[in-house]
């Protein structure tokens, strides 16, 4: 179980085109734009209208989707996915599109996103003679729908979805039609977008971007749309729940250049950091970001504080992100190949470093020690987040209680082992105040933060999550 639970956990993007004849190519576009949420597998299921065809493996898009795998993939619609495996849940097998078939046609599925019940639901189906072929929860969400004893698609995945708790945004791709569906509090973030008369639907609207798509609007949340050759309709499968779209998405997870319920990532980032400029002013000669999350809040900083903004740390552009690293090994290789301090920069200097997260501390303690072997005199680590506290359910790897370092060690403690000379968090309310402008908590999950989940946490996830 343990393996089982941990391989649930995904930080993943998707992306979907109906109506155009470069269906392929354009979630290839699409998903090469998402590839910061997952670089461990990918894949695209392509439909003519007839059939459905899947290419998928393990690496990142442009080696998986290379000229002659494209030049084979023709069709109108398209779903596509880049995913993030945590140990255990990795394997070919896991790899989205999901792709199944029955007497009554194909059904593709893309996720993004952690089942809190998925465990509790492979249980019951399993009882009722369903056979799982894979870890991951996604597939759960077959079995409910071809269980459910509606006649029509449409109403078989509007039961389903009503059973499922937790994250999810999914796409769902037949022979026929296009379904877009976005868990009851909006958790991920989800979008519609068009090129002339096909629709695309993106985690991100960098995506529409790199396309040519024009933004439509939003995903709301407990929305099920249903996109055919009748166009596009909107059914609810869920209503009156509270919105929480995941705030780690405007600090860490998305795009810079992406818009998220029409604020912009930068833009909210940069916020943040002339808010850390005020609740952590500081005597200091330069201001660095770490790569690449954290420049706008750096630049923010700087432009607050009336300190220069310096390049101080280099960023090998072809290492992956530390955080979504599988393994604790794998993130300390990761952080001495990824980073290197430019001493021409901070030499002799007082350096102010913001970074927008500290997880289990392995990285910004090496960082930290970078800055210091290069002659930088002081560092100052601030951060635009509050701190990571607890696990998320909800598909981003925070791992155990036991290995998030504020879950037991006060600010005071983390600056010591991290090796900074002093160490300050963004307050919950700056941080929300630097998105939307106000101090309020709703429309967000702050869980990670402050342990207030939006919803119910199932025995043995908790299980997990929590053991010592």
């Amino acid at each position: 179980m343990l393996a089982e639970i941990k391989g649930l956990n995904e930080e993943c993007g998707v992306f979907g085109v109906w109506g155009h004849p470069d269906s392929a190519q354009l979630t290839y576009y699409g998903l090469h734009s998402l590839q910061h949420r997952g670089q461990e597998g990918t894949g695209i299921v392509v439909s003519d209208g007839n059939k459905l065809r899947v290419v998928k493996g393990e690496g990142l898009v442009s080696e998986i989707f290379t000229s002659n795998v494209m030049e084979e993939l023709k069709g109108t619609s398209a779903i596509g996915h880049v995913r993030y495996a945590t140990a255990g849940g990795g394997g070919y097998e896991n790899v989205q599109p999901l792709l199944f078939h029955s007497q009554t046609g194909s059904l593709a599925l893309a996720h993004n996103g952690n089942l809190v019940n998925a465990n509790f639901l492979k249980h019951q189906l399993e009882a009722q003679g369903s056979i799982f072929q894979t870890s991951s929860d996604t597939e759960v969400l077959a079995h409910l729908i071809r269980r459910s004893g509606y006649p029509q698609l449409k109403d078989q995945v509007k039961n389903a979805l009503s059973m499922l708790k937790g994250a999810y945004a999914y796409l769902i791709l037949t022979e026929k039609e296009l379904m877009v569906a976005l868990d009851p509090h909006g958790l991920r973030p989800l979008s519609l977008g068009c090129i002339g008369n096909a629709y695309v639907v993106a985690s991100e609207t960098c995506a529409f971007d790199v396309v040519g798509a024009e933004y439509i609007r939003d995903i709301r949340p407990g929305e099920l749309l249903i996109i055919n050759e009748d166009g596009i309709t909107s059914e609810q499968f869920a209503f009156n729940s509270q919105k929480s779209i995941c705030a780690m998405e405007y600090v860490y997870f998305s795009r810079p250049d992406s818009n998220i319920q029409g604020i912009n990532v930068h833009t909210a980032r940069k916020n943040m950091g002339k808010r850390l400029a005020v609740e952590a002013p500081i005597e200091a000669d330069v201001v660095t970001g770490v790569p690449d999350s954290s420049i706008s809040a750096a630049i923010g900083y700087a432009e607050a504080a009336g300190i220069p903004y310096e390049m101080g740390l280099v960023k090998n552009k072809y290492v992956g992100r530390t955080f979504i690293q599988p393994t604790q090994s794998l993130r300390e290789q990761g952080v001495k190949m990824k980073l290197s301090a430019v001493r021409g920069v901070v030499e002799g200097k007082r350096v102010v470093m913001v970074d927008d997260s500290i997880v289990r501390g392995t990285t910004s303690r090496r960082i930290v020690s970078l800055l210091k072997e290069a002659g930088a005199t002081e560092v100052h680590v601030v951060i635009s987040s509050p701190p990571i506290k607890n696990p998320c359910f909800y598909g981003i790897d925070t791992s155990t209680k036991e290995e998030l370092i504020a879950s037991d060690k006060s600010v005071e403690e983390i600056r010591q082992l991290i090796g900074a000379d002093s160490l300050t968090f963004i307050s919950t309310e700056g941080m929300l105040g630097a998105i939307v402008k106000t101090e309020g908590t709703n429309g967000f999950c702050l869980g990670c933060f402050n342990g207030d989940y939006p919803t119910e946490i199932y025995p043995d996830t908790l299980q997990y999550y929590y053991q010592k």
